[in-house]
């Protein structure tokens, strides 16, 4: 009796859920299968009555959506019985992976079929698959290859504003006076909507006939301060809206980055008689590196995607001066209501976007590793 004691009270505490049984794993999978069966003969049926090989009546893709929410919740519950406490761990990620399923794998897929597709919403015959000629239309398109090529631009600017919110962080991580209120004021064009900016900045402050600014350039001598009625100069206008906007997001991410750094470091430097040009050069900026380049490529992300500011002020003008892609394709759907080629548009911008932030992130690891 005290042996069998001996032998319980020696066991781990650690609780060990059994396995399922098999009558379970054969139940899910069975779930499992036929609720996939079923997704797929919707998915498919639904594809042939869009495409119009075959007509059922669908008005839209509601249908689909109702069986993929019945699926996820099938598909949950069986990999519960089928995999026990492994299932349950993995039911808590399943939301947010079926969520981005639903929401952006297939919007994206969707969109790809729009994009081979000719669709006017002006039009009379409705959306019919024309195959290439939306991309032989892109490839042929100069005012596309005008807005990537201004994006260049803009994206180039994006190393101004890094310049600039470097050295915002370290002012403001200096002891300066009111240095609180300037981390607060710093901080208040991030709080503004670009849209807000755009009408406060460049359809009032700028306006060339009563705007303030424009009255300042005429008192020092410009004769006709129109700050978007020439290509360069309304770049440079747009250029700096934007960076009014964008260059507080960097300043925080640099500013947190300069808090971080140890102080035992700096001390070190200064003990050893090092300038502040060089305590920079040798120590901050490299131990800032990896803040740096977080902060350029986020920015450089959110540039690419400029459209808000573009729209409001110049739509695009003077003759594509200021033009972006994203405003293009926002116009291709406003004006033209072409949506089968705008979608095309999209599309191929988006891997274009993909690719070339690929690439800077590969440049940059492999740079970082150098440096380091």
């Amino acid at each position: 009796m005290s042996q069998s004691m001996t032998l319980v009270t020696n066991e781990p505490f650690a609780v060990r859920r059994a396995a399922p049984a098999g009558k379970h794993v054969l139940l899910g999978r069975a779930m499992l299968a036929f609720a996939t069966i079923t997704f797929l003969v919707v998915l498919a049926l639904q594809s042939l009555d869009a495409m119009g090989v075959i007509a059922l009546g669908f008005e839209s893709w509601r249908p689909l959506l109702y069986v993929y929410l019945i699926w996820a919740v099938v598909f949950g519950v069986s990999q519960v019985m089928i995999r026990g406490e492994a299932g349950e761990r993995a039911a808590f990620v399943l939301p947010a992976v079926l969520f981005t399923v639903a929401m952006v794998i297939f919007p994206t897929i969707f969109g790809l079929y729009i994009a081979f597709t000719d669709w006017n919403l002006s039009a009379v015959e409705g959306r019919r698959f024309n195959g290439l000629d939306n991309l032989r239309t892109l490839l042929a398109d100069t005012y596309f290859w005008n807005a990537l090529l201004n994006m260049v631009y803009y994206v180039l600017a994006v190393l101004a504003q890094y310049a600039i919110a470097f050295g915002l962080a370290l002012l403001l991580n200096a002891e300066i006076k009111a240095r609180k209120f300037f981390r607060v004021a710093f901080l208040l064009p991030l709080m503004l909507s670009p849209v807000a900016v755009s009408w406060m900045i460049g359809k009032s402050l700028m306006e060339y006939r009563f705007g303030p600014a424009a009255t300042l350039a005429r008192y020092l001598g410009w004769d006709n301060p129109a700050f978007f009625s020439t290509p360069w100069l309304a770049r440079l206008s747009i250029m700096a809206m934007d960076a009014w906007v964008s260059i507080p997001f960097m300043m925080v991410l640099l500013l947190a980055g300069l808090q971080a750094l140890p102080a035992e470091i700096k001390e070190a430097a200064r003990v050893d008689g090092a300038t502040g040009w060089q305590s920079f050069k040798e120590i901050t900026f490299p131990l800032m590196l990896p803040v740096s380049m977080t902060a350029l490529i986020l920015r450089i992300i959110f540039e690419l995607k400029l459209a808000d500011i573009v729209i409001n002020v110049t739509a695009g003008g003077p003759g594509g001066a200021t033009d972006t892609v994203s405003s293009f394709i926002f116009r291709e759907y406003r004006d033209r209501s072409n949506v089968g080629y705008g979608t095309m548009l999209a599309e191929v911008y988006l891997v274009i976007i993909i690719v070339f932030v690929a690439l800077i992130l590969k440049w940059a690891s492999r740079w970082m590793q150098r440096t380091n």
